[in-house]
């Protein structure tokens, strides 16, 4: 088991959930829906100890809960790690930070579900709203 799945396996258990707006809520993270531009589904900000999640308003509710995963995995992975400092500056990368709040994110929103109950991952995928391109992470 990595630890990323390790994490969520601690969180659910520490807060009855799996629903990201809920564990956020239970964190103390502050989540925000804006209106965003088009291309941008969210952000995470960790601002003199305080976490903000933002997501943007116009999207449909399947995204806005893989969204607010996402940027979650970024609060608890990466908590002072603000992803407009990382494109400016090479320390760390930006790609590795990103996978690993992808595959928080559907760990996350497939922690109670029997993946044997599906025929393909694709299936999983369709079944729960995570975008078909998170399937390397099942």
């Amino acid at each position: 088991m990595t630890w990323i799945k390790n994490k969520v396996l601690q969180l659910t258990k520490t807060y009855k959930t799996n629903d990201p707006f809920e564990l956020a809520a239970a964190m103390n993270i502050k989540v925000y829906q804006w209106d965003l531009h088009s291309e941008i589904m969210g952000f995470y900000k960790y601002i003199r100890r305080n976490r903000f999640i933002f997501i943007n308003v116009n999207l449909v509710d399947e995204d806005k809960k893989f969204t607010c995963s996402h940027e979650l995995g970024h609060a608890v992975l990466h908590t002072k790690v603000n992803t407009p400092f990382l494109k400016v500056n090479t320390f760390y990368s930006i790609d590795k930070i990103e996978r690993e709040a992808n595959e928080f994110a559907v760990n996350l929103l497939l922690y109670d579900k029997n993946l044997k109950d599906y025929e393909t991952k694709f299936d999983v995928l369709r079944e729960t709203g995570i975008p078909y391109e998170m399937e390397r992470f099942i």
